[in-house]
């Protein structure tokens, strides 16, 4: 039996946290840039300590009309101070509500560019590490922030369950047709891949190597809840348990 994480980014307006944090074993909360706001995170904490979930800040872009889905340019400074006080936001909440802060995981483009970008991963490693450097870090499977990271912050690496993968490690455009998985069956096989036998099965038909600590599946993703709970209930078959 496998044992991973299974994570999800909430409190983003969609509005279905009652539902999936019970199926959860972490979360990535909106802190009020790319989407959310003080009243959501006080709930969306609320209800991450009512069924034990492990809470994380969920920094992105300050961009809601485009959901933090564009790089900004920004300057170091203006990245890094929006980045501290959006996780200081959902700490200062957390903590009010006896709750712990666990983990920040960056959001969308944000999150993609550190994958990639030495400038843009140090910026979000030393915002993270002024903050609390206690916090771990959700980080993608072989990326830049991850080893730029290693050694400064608990890494967590993090793989997606409704997301098809590009033959370097990069997630599929969500331009592409192909970008989403949304059949429930389909996600079980995909996580299966990565999970229990370790491979990653890109769009291209090839196999990369993969080792993860926790699996995303997306809050926003219409068939979230459908996929939680197959998931929930069938894992378990396929030697898979959400811990």
């Amino acid at each position: 039996m496998k044992t991973i994480d299974l994570n999800s980014d909430v409190g983003e307006g969609v509005g279905n946290e009652a539902q999936l944090l019970p199926l959860l074993s972490s979360c990535n909360i909106a802190c009020g840039a790319h989407a959310g706001d003080e009243a959501t995170m006080k709930a969306v904490v609320g209800l991450a300590i009512k069924h034990k979930v492990k809470i994380g800040a969920h920094p992105g872009y300050e961009d809601k009309a485009n959901f933090g889905r564009i790089p900004l340019s920004l300057s170091r400074k203006e990245l890094k101070d929006s980045i501290k006080t959006q996780i200081k936001s959902l700490q200062d909440i957390t903590q009010s509500q006896g709750g712990t802060l666990y983990h920040v995981k960056p959001h969308g483009a944000l999150y993609n560019k550190a994958a990639i970008d030495a400038a843009t991963a140090t910026v979000i490693i030393e915002a993270v590490s002024e903050v609390d450097n206690s916090l771990a870090l959700y980080v993608p499977y072989n990326s830049v922030i991850a080893e730029l990271a290693k050694d400064t912050l608990p890494i967590v690496v993090e793989g997606f369950a409704d997301r098809n993968y590009n033959p370097d490690y990069t997630l599929v455009s969500r331009s592409q047709e192909n970008a989403l998985l949304t059949e429930p069956s389909q996600v079980l096989q995909h996580i299966k891949a990565m999970v229990v036998q370790e491979q990653l099965h890109c769009v291209d038909g090839s196999i990369l190597p993969i080792q993860l600590d926790t699996l995303c599946v997306h809050g926003d993703t219409p068939q979230a809840l459908e996929i939680l709970k197959y998931l929930s209930a069938q894992a378990a078959q396929h030697q898979i348990k959400f811990v």
